[in-house]
């Protein structure tokens, strides 16, 4: 699903220009700390370590997806400054990982620092085609690193499925662009199913993906950074609504949000528009502090809306 009418230059150009003076909040914000290493191996949880990154256990398997434990993600110093205090984990603070997934191969997604001192705890890495091709070049052994195309499933953790899937979006960094493969991730268990879009604009391989899969424990959906110029690759907080609506999930967790600014929208206005977007749908939303847990077997966990006392 390349897109056609976006381009990198228009993409720049918006992240420079259009400036407003609320693009990122004024003090730091709330996060919560927990030891990942000491988690009892049979609960189920998604931790949101900010932005599109997460530690998700599943039935006793580790899971590390885009994880930017950097302050910057960009290719030059200060270019893409996280929030204060939006950063409560680092590599070092990961359990042993079985197996890490990276949805595509920009700054904020596949980070070179994080990925290097990953390097001693990771058993194996997933990634879109052309993506391995970092891993190798930054000493990752060959035999840990797979790449996958859409639709395809990989067993290569004992008793979790790794559904390689479809997103609209682009690739590149630096001059390269679409050298490589965007993918999203659904991860199945024998008691739970939970999906990653990645960064994705809206279409109908949300719905066909619902359908195929007959709806998800919990998804994680790209809502933040949205612009008129990026219609096709990143979605408005009232499109990820409808795409958990598609997917068919129970709990729905925003993404792409919260840690660093590259849109012109208010640092918080994707929260909030969610927030308004959920009332009356069939899912849960559920909106935890960078760090904090999302139980999987806790229906009724309570969130608050901790951006409304941030400035």
């Amino acid at each position: 699903m390349r897109t056609q009418d976006t381009s990198f230059a228009s993409n720049v150009i918006s992240m420079l220009l259009d400036r407003n003076p609320n693009l990122k909040p004024s003090t730091a914000l709330p996060s919560t700390r927990v030891d990942l290493k000491e988690l009892p191996p049979g609960e189920d949880v998604v931790v949101w370590l900010g932005h599109s990154s997460y530690f998700v256990q599943l039935d006793g398997k580790r899971i590390l997806l885009d994880p930017v434990f950097s302050t910057n993600a960009g290719p030059f110093p200060r270019t893409n400054v996280a929030f204060p205090g939006t950063s409560p984990y680092t590599a070092e603070d990961m359990p042993p990982i079985d197996v890490l997934l990276v949805t595509h191969d920009h700054w904020d997604h596949l980070d070179y620092p994080s990925a290097i001192a990953l390097l001693p705890k990771v058993a194996q890495v997933v990634v879109g085609l052309g993506v391995g091709e970092y891993f190798d070049r930054w000493g990752y052994p060959a035999d840990r690193i797979h790449e996958a195309d859409w639709n395809d499933v990989l067993e290569i953790v004992p008793g979790l499925r790794i559904h390689v899937l479809p997103a609209r979006h682009y690739s590149g960094r630096m001059l390269t662009r679409n050298k490589t493969l965007w993918v999203a991730f659904a991860l199945e268990a024998p008691r739970r199913r939970l999906f990653f879009s990645g960064d994705s604009g809206y279409g109908p391989h949300f719905r066909e993906v619902g359908e195929r899969f007959g709806g998800f424990d919990l998804v994680a959906l790209d809502m933040g950074q949205y612009d008129k110029h990026w219609a096709n690759i990143h979605m408005f907080p009232e499109q990820a609504a409808q795409a958990a609506e598609d997917l068919q999930t129970k709990v729905l967790l925003p993404a792409h949000v919260g840690r660093f600014s590259i849109a012109a929208h208010d640092w918080d206005e994707p929260l909030k528009h969610v927030a308004q977007a959920s009332q009356g749908k069939p899912y849960r939303l559920v909106t935890p502090n960078p760090g904090a847990l999302v139980r999987l077997d806790k229906e009724t966990q309570q969130f608050t809306h901790w951006w409304e006392g941030a400035h």
